[in-house]
């Protein structure tokens, strides 16, 4: 994002959100109560994933707590990403991780 607000970066550049995390994100993502830093339009949306042993490798979306709980019941060894995504210009950003 500093590359971008220092203009060496274009928003192309950066809003560059895959098409299945879009959908993701319109549709199972939980809306947050931050704003796109980037377009500043609408609030960004936080998708789950989670990767491990057993599981797909595309990862599977979480769309709930309840599912979260239930998948994570499974194994240990797993990892759940947490993606800011921002339905309005695509942007997208890693939030955080963390083991299940």
């Amino acid at each position: 994002m500093r590359e971008f607000r220092r203009g060496r970066l274009s928003r192309l550049d950066i809003c560059d959100a895959h098409p299945e995390l879009m959908r993701a994100a319109l549709n199972v993502g939980h809306e947050s109560r931050e704003l796109c830093p980037i377009c500043e339009e609408s609030k960004v949306r936080l998708v789950s994933y989670i990767f491990g042993a057993r599981l797909a490798p595309s990862g599977v979306c979480v769309t709930s707590d309840a599912e979260l709980e239930r998948i994570s019941r499974r194994s240990s060894d797993m990892v759940c990403y947490v993606v800011e995504v921002c339905p309005s210009c695509s942007w997208n950003h890693l939030a955080r991780s963390f083991s299940l």
